[in-house]
């Protein structure tokens, strides 16, 4: 029924922002095509710790960058000259290729103040024939973004096909995400037709099988086992997985098929041949100091 429990890590992104890491793990690199999976915050900030949330321009390459906010506001700016705000219930959907430089900045102090930013992370590695396309950004505006309801089930699809949902997220391979919503007692399944699957637990709890899953556990179902997850009490879960697109090297910000092909994005780095945001270009993040393998992972920003 269930292969394996990930509980998630404390993580600091140095700049006083902790979150929750769930993906990568030792025992699981991938689940699907997804690569990384941050969950940050609620954040509650003083005024004067507010600008050291932001996240300065840093580079990608072979990846799609997924945000996706249950409360708050942020502010991307990137390398093809892109602005844009994100709000609760959007998508932005950045896919690196073969690199790019982006910021993310918390520029609503009120929104900070007030404890209300809190969102998802995640990163969906992509396949080897387009991981070197050029790079593109959507923003996915809430009412694009597909909901359905029954009897105490709430759930939008954020990308992928899901219980015969579809919407226009542009994906690079088979996949699902879904944000769903449980009322107390409510029974729910996970999307058919998937090899891995798995289900955040982001806030409440969920009963399988006759156990009980707390918030801040990943639940990574055996492939071909159709479980049933029983609300415990209200709870909020990140439903995500999709067909393995086989082994990636993760390193920083950087996922590639190859490992010479991170080195070769460190050099580029270093060398400033990954363009900075025109309307953000006065700092940046620098490279970290390599202490492992291109396989390990330093802990990457968390809006990214």
């Amino acid at each position: 029924m269930l292969d394996l429990v990930i509980d998630a890590r404390p993580a600091s992104l140095g700049n006083g922002f902790s979150v929750r890491r769930i993906l990568p793990y030792r025992l699981r690199r991938m689940l699907g095509p997804f690569i990384f999976m941050d969950h940050g915050g609620p954040v509650t900030l003083e005024p004067s710790q507010i600008p050291s949330m932001d996240v300065l321009p840093h580079p990608h390459i072979g990846l799609s960058t997924v945000s996706y906010l249950f409360d708050g506001l942020v502010t991307h700016r990137d390398s093809l000259g892109v602005e844009q705000v994100i709000r609760p219930g959007e998508v932005n959907w950045m896919t690196a290729g073969s690199g790019i430089a982006h910021s993310e900045r918390f520029e609503d102090p009120a929104m900070l103040a007030g404890g209300k930013l809190e969102m998802i992370q995640t990163w969906v590695a992509l396949p080897e024939a387009i991981e070197e396309n050029a790079p593109t950004f959507e923003n996915y505006q809430a009412h694009e973004l597909p909901i359905f309801t029954d009897k105490g089930v709430w759930m939008r699809l954020i990308a992928g096909d899901a219980f015969g949902l579809h919407n226009n997220v542009k994906t690079h391979s088979p996949l699902f995400y879904a944000h769903v919503v449980l009322q107390p007692g409510t029974h729910f399944g996970l999307p058919t037709g998937y090899p891995e699957r798995g289900a955040y637990v982001a806030k409440g709890s969920v009963a399988v099988h006759g156990h009980t899953y707390g918030a801040g556990q990943l639940l990574v179902f055996t492939p071909g086992i159709d479980p049933v997850l029983v609300a415990s009490e209200t709870c909020t879960l990140m439903l995500l997985g999709g067909e393995p697109l086989g082994e990636r090297f993760i390193w920083w910000n950087f996922v590639s098929s190859r490992r010479d092909r991170i080195d070769q994005a460190k050099a580029d780095w270093l060398a400033g041949r990954i363009a900075l945001p025109p309307n953000d270009n006065t700092e940046f993040v620098p490279l970290p100091q390599d202490k492992s393998k291109p396989a390990g992972t330093p802990p990457p920003p968390l809006l990214s």
